[in-house]
């Protein structure tokens, strides 16, 4: 059970493209790994996006995070479930006192083409305290990522 108060952030992205392609190149490991590198170089992920299926978000060398994909609607909406974290030796952490007191903590997308290739992204995510000076300096960098790739033609 949470006992860390969390801050629900949101970001948002109008992006010149079909929601599909604003999908595609979100989830797909070549492309995820440009716009994600905004918050950590390399970072990447092992898993898969179909609903209940385990994943992990990891940065070589450093570990990262374990989650659950709570809800996948393509091209429309992913939610992940944070569960725990990774140290750099792989070793996978849910129950250790410092990740119980924030676990679950969600992250959701929302895609939405109100007009034919114009697609606007919508991101909710918990956070703590300590994280949201960086995920407020992080976020938009990595929206301008992902805009760019989608609009210069999106997962390859």
């Amino acid at each position: 059970m949470s006992t860390t108060q969390k801050i629900r952030l949101q970001f948002h992205a109008s992006i010149a493209a079909p929601r599909e392609r604003v999908w595609r190149t979100m989830l797909e490991p070549d492309s995820y790994r440009r716009w994600t590198a905004a918050f950590m170089e390399g970072s990447y992920y092992e898993g898969s996006w179909e609903r209940g299926a385990e994943i992990r978000f990891l940065a070589p060398g450093m570990g990262g995070m374990f989650a659950r994909i709570a809800e996948h609607r393509a091209p429309e909406f992913v939610s992940i479930e944070h569960l725990g974290m990774i140290d750099a030796e792989g070793r996978v952490d849910r129950d250790s006192p410092a990740v119980r007191a924030w676990v679950p903590a969600y992250e959701n997308y929302t895609l939405r083409e109100p007009n034919p290739g114009l697609t606007e992204l919508l991101v909710e995510l918990d956070v703590t305290p300590d994280f949201e000076a960086m995920m407020k300096e992080s976020w938009p960098k990595a929206l301008a990522l992902l805009q760019q790739d989608c609009e210069d033609g999106g997962a390859r």
